[in-house]
């Protein structure tokens, strides 16, 4: 693996996903919550995320990809399903990053025609790049990350980097 330059250290992300576990908390609180974690990369955001957060809540997961290495296809493909119902329940999409937005718009539209009462996004980074004008940025975020390719804390370069307590731009 490359080196990667560290962006935002371990101490700093358990202190941000705190944060965000609080706020996303007071939200949703009296609600029902499905937080839905996109696989592979939110994995490790998601369940830091909802260890922090004081409410009842179910968790459910889904695998999808846009990407063919290194590049957007501009196609959202579902690898796996959701396991649970949406409808009539809030739903938290968590993502490790938000790039173009492709991914996490294109999820909002299939919760909703799922029958989720209402759909929001936390991601662990947002890339400042320009997006499309109908990109909708994510509610929560606990870090914005500049253009560069980003490993660590679920971000990956071809499988490899996910497992590092950092977020770095390699």
């Amino acid at each position: 693996m490359q080196t990667a330059e560290i962006l935002f250290s371990r101490d700093e992300i358990h202190s941000r996903v705190v944060e965000l576990g609080r706020e996303i908390s007071d939200f949703y609180r009296g609600k029902p919550l499905t937080v839905v974690v996109l696989m592979t990369g939110g994995m490790i955001f998601g369940a830091d995320l909802v260890r922090e957060m004081d409410i009842p809540l179910w968790i459910d997961s889904v695998s999808v990809s846009s990407y063919h290495g290194h590049k957007s296809s501009g196609e959202l493909i579902f690898r796996s399903e959701l396991k649970m119902d949406v409808r009539e329940r809030h739903v938290l999409l968590v993502d490790e990053v938000f790039d173009t937005g492709f991914t996490l718009t294109n999820l909002r539209r299939y919760m909703e025609s799922k029958g989720a009462l209402s759909v929001r996004a936390a991601v662990a980074a947002v890339k400042e790049v320009p997006r499309e004008k109908e990109s909708i940025l994510p509610e929560y975020c606990a870090f914005c990350a500049p253009d560069r390719y980003l490993i660590g804390y679920g971000l990956d370069s071809h499988e490899d980097g996910r497992q590092l307590p950092f977020i770095g731009a390699v």
